[in-house]
């Protein structure tokens, strides 16, 4: 959620329509989230196309923040337990999340702009890579009851079914 000035983001808890939890900041005053609104006048872009979030089996809420360039997972608590800026064999290539989805074993999948779909385990350890498997600019992600990953794909508007376990 931005604030009425999109100078602010922040993620809120609602159970129902009673707000139960708001989460901005880590323990040091940082923002934990990037807000939009200047990227969105500098780059001329919808802002909402760059946060994406979802809640693992834990309930860590997990937000892909495409311009801090960080996947950010926070407790059910609101506290930060890690932040994901890509696996450390690739220092070198920009990491920028455009998808998320949590899988039955509480792994976090998410998509970069190198149309690469990274697998990170709860603790926000680097597990592998997807293959490519002639996706086309993946985006959003969603994971079914069977582990079955759907992903988006933006060049080509087509949903692709993805099995990734062995």
């Amino acid at each position: 959620m931005d604030s009425d000035d999109s100078k602010q983001t922040k993620v809120v808890r609602y159970s129902g329509s009673t707000h139960k939890q708001s989460i901005q900041w880590d323990d040091k005053g940082n923002k934990l989230f990037t807000s939009g609104f200047a990227y969105y006048r500098y780059f001329r872009l919808n802002s909402w196309m760059y946060i994406y979030l979802n809640e693992n089996r834990n309930l860590d809420i997990c937000v892909a923040d495409y311009f801090d360039g960080a996947v950010v997972v926070v407790s059910a608590a609101g506290k930060l337990r890690f932040r994901y800026t890509g696996p450390p064999s690739t220092p070198q290539e920009s990491f920028r999340p455009v998808g998320i989805a949590t899988d039955s074993q509480g792994n976090i999948l998410t998509s970069d702009d190198n149309n690469n779909i990274h697998i990170i385990d709860q603790d926000g350890c680097f597990l592998r890579y997807i293959p490519k498997c002639d996706l086309k600019g993946p985006r959003c992600l969603c994971v079914d009851s069977r582990d079955n990953l759907f992903v988006t794909e933006r060049h080509t508007g087509k949903v692709k079914k993805l099995q990734y376990y062995k």
